[in-house]
């Protein structure tokens, strides 16, 4: 009797909303996950407060009264230093702090439990995924650690380091890192193209895919071939800081624009300094642009805006889309420069794939089908939300199985063993020469895993060490590359300049994680490293101490989530009962004294208390506080 194949959960941690998915062995296929909240997918935000955190919709739900505390988008500034360009430009737009934490690290200041806090990107990420886990762990009956975990395309070394440790500070296993597009295409089953239903075997079609990856905060583009049991990844191109974020961005500063001219530049100023009436503009503009991928116009409204004012415009798609032409231009053409990079040309495209909530955009879509001329039509078979987990999903089952990178399959009845998944790398990786410049071993769109060798040699006579700096990116000059990291080889040959030989290896694993080792001809002398950002990092104590921490406060934010949720649950029903009740009434007076101890009193309340109040509207009105 065989043993049962491990349980590997694929996640997606997503930047604006987060989804958890597990391969089912009976139904052959993979499951997604509903999160505490009863939803598919969890909003990836995490709020903290005087009693404890709150994490996924709780958060959401309450961001606008506790914007200063409540995180979102980290997924941003993960794996960046805090001088970043990208950095600089979060802190500046988002209602809670981001500080230079020490060590050129990004943190993000709130208050916690009567306190400031610095949390990493790592920490925060981390909050998000164990609620994943934790609901896996629900929903499949047991506990859960080996996982894997998504990131885009282009994110480059250091952005996946800190991704894995966020899994470890989560308590999860990071069996592997994968790249959404790959993930999203294994989820669309593209590969089982070749196979008929009933499973036998005719000759295998070549496709060429344009996966077209549009979330929140990244974009990815990428063009996978397949060839009978090969799904090789062929060019990889995109913006880690480019989604559905940015164009309500955009609307919600022409939304500014427009109270000024209604009601004057005070009004609209008290709006721009206040984190609240932003968190409000915001929500109301991300509401409106998903009612604009069916509606032609829609109304942008948001009460007491600024004291007394309230706030209301119309907003067309046709303005929607002239706002964002700039960046639905940048969409279109990163397709463009994919596809050149692939070396084949629009007329090879087969297939086109919409991963991604910003991909319902329909001027995207419009777009997308005439860039290849209307031949082909959008591939939209799966719930573009949940794509990207199911497909990591689907990576957990071949690691479980035994596979690596190939392996097992989804097919429409059963896995099977005829793929094998080759993947690239997004940024070309080099060392640095005399005079700054860049020598790269190994360049963009490789496939790994994979491994490079180059020989070097010394500048000065009588040298007996040489630094190794590692950078990447694609400029000639380093200066202009992202440096990863260093190590020093000592006991070179002693000889003349130009004599010595030193090769330099570059290994890149299967997660886009690099170890760099450098020996010489002659001595025999040996150096290696695995490259990690030089700051900006975790140290493993701080990672034990996160760990620590997560664990200890574990308990004490499930009940504080278990509150929150019964809260709204009664608050709600309140408003219900309220409207069933004869105004100046007994009971529409206990009613109002109920609403005002909820708004006022109840931060300080348990459970068991907020209970029993829900008990009183159960019996007395007959309606069922249910979270």
């Amino acid at each position: 009797m065989s043993s049962p194949v491990e349980k590997i959960i694929g996640i997606d941690l997503g930047t604006t909303y987060s989804c958890v998915s597990c391969w089912d062995e009976k139904s052959k296929r993979v499951e997604v996950i509903p999160t505490p909240s009863g939803d598919r997918t969890m909003p990836s935000w995490v709020a903290f407060t005087a009693s404890g955190k709150l994490v996924g919709m709780p958060a959401k739900s309450q961001g606008a009264s506790n914007p200063r505390n409540t995180v979102y988008d980290v997924k941003r500034i993960i794996g960046r230093s805090f001088h970043d360009p990208v950095v600089t430009a979060e802190a500046a737009g988002r209602p809670f702090a981001i500080v230079n934490g020490g060590a050129d690290e990004p943190r993000v200041e709130v208050e916690w439990k009567g306190g400031k806090k610095r949390l990493s990107a790592e920490e925060v990420s981390s909050m998000i995924l164990t609620e994943l886990k934790h609901a896996a762990e629900t929903h499949l009956g047991g506990p859960v650690s080996g996982a894997v975990i998504t990131v885009p395309a282009h994110f480059n070394n250091q952005q996946r380091q800190a991704t894995k440790d966020a899994g470890r500070i989560a308590g999860l296993d990071v069996r592997r890192i994968i790249n959404e597009p790959t993930a999203a295409a294994l989820a669309y089953g593209l590969h089982d193209k070749g196979t008929e239903v009933a499973g036998a075997p005719k000759a295998a079609k070549k496709s060429n895919v344009v996966i077209f990856d549009l979330g929140g905060g990244t974009f990815d583009v990428s063009i996978l071939t397949m060839d009978g049991g090969v799904f090789e990844v062929r060019a990889t191109g995109g913006d880690t800081h480019l989604g559905g974020e940015d164009f309500d961005t955009t609307v919600a500063a022409w939304c500014v624009e427009q109270i000024a001219a209604q009601h004057g530049e005070k009004v609209a100023a008290a709006v721009r300094k206040s984190p609240r009436a932003t968190a409000r503009l915001r929500r109301a503009v991300e509401n409106s642009k998903k009612a604009l991928s069916s509606a032609m116009v829609v109304d942008v409204e948001v009460d007491a805006i600024a004291d007394d004012v309230n706030f209301s415009c119309s907003l067309t798609r046709a303005k929607f889309e002239e706002l964002n032409a700039e960046l639905f231009g940048r969409c279109i053409d990163t397709v463009l420069t994919v596809v050149e990079d692939a070396e084949i040309t629009r007329d090879d495209i087969t297939d086109i794939v919409l991963v991604g909530g910003s991909t319902r955009v329909p001027y995207l879509q419009k777009k997308l089908y005439e860039l290849f001329d209307g031949r082909i039509e959008l591939c939209k078979t799966i719930h573009p939300d949940e794509a990207v987990a199911i497909g990591a999903a689907v990576q957990g089952r071949i690691l479980a199985s035994g596979g690596s990178g190939g392996g097992k399959e989804m097919s429409s009845n059963e896995t099977t063993t005829d793929l094998l998944l080759l993947d690239v790398t997004p940024l070309s990786l080099g060392i640095e020469l005399e005079g700054r410049a860049m020598s790269t071993l190994i360049k963009r769109n490789t496939a790994i895993p994979c491994r490079k060798t180059r020989t070097y040699t010394t500048v000065e006579d009588w040298q007996t060490e040489i630094d190794v700096v590692v950078f990447e990116g694609e400029r000639p000059c380093v200066d202009s590359n992202n440096r990863l990291g260093s190590f020093v080889i000592s006991g070179i040959q002693k000889a003349r300049a130009g004599e010595p030989k030193v090769d330099v290896s570059f290994a890149l694993d299967a997660n886009g994680i690099l170890n760099v080792s450098a020996r010489d001809q002659v001595t025999g002398a040996e150096a290696r490293a695995e490259i990690k950002a030089e700051s900006g990092r975790l140290t493993e104590a701080e990672i034990d101490k996160m760990i620590n921490d997560a664990e200890r406060d574990r308990a004490q934010d499930e009940e504080l989530s278990s509150k929150v949720a019964y809260r709204t649950a009664l608050e709600e029903a309140l408003f219900t009962a309220q409207k069933s009740v004869k105004q100046g009434s007994a009971d529409e007076v206990e009613l109002c004294d109920l609403m005002d101890w909820l708004e006022l009193d109840s931060e300080s309340a348990n459970l068991d208390e907020m209970k029993t109040r829900g008990r009183k509207i159960e019996d007395k009105f007959g309606i069922i506080v249910a979270p």
